[in-house]
This record gives C-alpha cells, structure tokens and sequence, in this order.
C-alpha cells in the first residue's frame, strides 16, 4: 500500500517545483514559460514516471542509455526525452534506435561523439537531433564537460560540421554537494557571452542547462532556461547496483 502515496508525494512534489520556477522566473524578470523544467527520473520506476506524466508533466531526462532505452516503449510516445551527461561513443546508436522521441542530448563534450551523433541521426533518418556543448565548470577532473577555454570552438564545430545537430546552448553539471554553486553558474554565464560572439548568435537564442534540485531557484535568477530536477521530484535515488551508461 505505500506505492500510491510516494507517488501521489511526486505529483505534489511537481506541483511545488512548477510554482518554484514561476516564482524564480518573475523574480529573474524572466517569462515562466521559457524555463524548461527536466523532471530527471533515473533509478525510478515507469509506474512513478506515468503519475508524473498523468499529472501533466511531458519533459523527462535519464542519464544512462541503457535505462532510458528499457523504460521508453513504456510510456507515451508524447515524452520529450532528453539524455543527460557525458555520453559514450560506442551507445550513440543504442540510444538514438531506441528513443526515436529524443528531443536533446545534454550534452555534447568532444568532436567524436559530435560527429559520431550526426552520422547516426543522419543514417536513421531522423530530423536534426538539438544538442548542447557540455562545460566542466567546476574543473574537476573526474567530471565530464569540455574546459570552458574550449567551449566556443566546440560549438562552432558542431554549428559548422554537424548538419544534424542544432546547437541550442550550454549546460553543466556543478559539484554533488553544490558547493560550485554559484560560481558554476558565472562560468557558464561567460562561456555563454564567449559563444555567442563566435557564432554570432543572440544570446536569448543560446540556451543555458544550469541548476538541479539544490539549486534550480538560484539558477533560474542568473539566467537559466532548462534546470534539471530530479530526487525534489521523485524522491531520493535507488541504486540497487551499478547503472550501466
């Protein structure tokens, strides 16, 4: 009998964050609308995932292929699935076959799998993949990203070189115990400003993926237009054993 009242604590716990966001957003002076919210679900169930779904929410993210690739031909086809972190070259497939609803991997952290992704969304036929260039900003050595001196000359490669990518902004994954935070979000800010002028886009057109469950508020006011919450949803993570990527 516990099942229904963790689940019926995720659509509440959605409810909360949405109106977090709002809150953030008018704050920020930003429209609400443009602040996408990621409701990350590894480790949870597809039961737990449809209630959220049920509830009105449509934007999911997983971070391992394998994972992702088991629970989409459970749900509806009306998900926008987005991949989160570093992604192996060797899953590209794997992950582009098995998610044909994939709306953004988040993100791209090299010139392999940037071309490596473009030739697979090409050989399947399908539409132009959105991407964003992934940036260590809180230079850890064990985390994946691109150094933020790197940034500019990644998204011009894939601006340039990548006909089936579109690349739509930047995102970074700061430190577990958020003690990155803010500073993370400044680099990021920066790279955004160095991009932008490479490119010569709007920087309203570059979009940022800053900010998690510990921090998504704080995120929004300095500029973030896609936060990435997951256990303020869901509750805390399951690792029962090691997720394969």
């Amino acid at each position: 009998m516990a099942a229904p009242a963790i689940e019926g604590a995720a659509v509440t716990a959605l409810r909360s964050v949405m109106f977090r966001v709002r809150q953030s957003a008018e704050r920020a002076g930003t429209r609400p609308e443009l602040v996408r919210v990621v409701a990350v679900s590894k480790t949870k169930p597809v039961s737990l995932i449809r209630q959220v779904y049920d509830a009105g929410h449509r934007c999911f993210g997983e971070n391992y292929v394998q994972e992702i690739v088991d629970k989409v031909p459970q749900l509806p086809e009306d998900i926008e699935w987005h991949f989160i972190g570093h992604l192996q070259s060797n899953k590209v497939k794997t992950l582009l076959a098995g998610v044909p609803n994939l709306a953004m991997v988040e993100g791209v952290d090299n010139e392999k799998v940037a071309n490596i992704l473009d030739r697979v969304v090409s050989s399947l036929g399908r539409n132009p993949l959105n991407v964003l260039v992934q940036v260590n900003t809180s230079g850890e050595a064990s985390k994946s990203g691109i150094d933020p001196s790197g940034c500019a000359a990644l998204a011009e490669y894939v601006k340039l070189h990548c006909p089936n990518l579109v690349f739509s902004g930047l995102m970074t994954i700061g430190m577990p115990d958020y003690t990155s935070t803010p500073e993370n979000f400044r680099t990021l800010l920066n790279c955004r400003l160095e991009v932008c002028k490479a490119l010569g886009m709007a920087e309203d057109q570059c979009e940022l993926s800053m900010g998690m469950s510990g921090d998504f508020e704080q995120a929004i006011e300095m500029g973030s237009t896609n936060v990435r919450v997951g256990s303020t949803i869901f509750g805390p993570r399951e690792y029962t054993k090691k997720q394969p990527n």
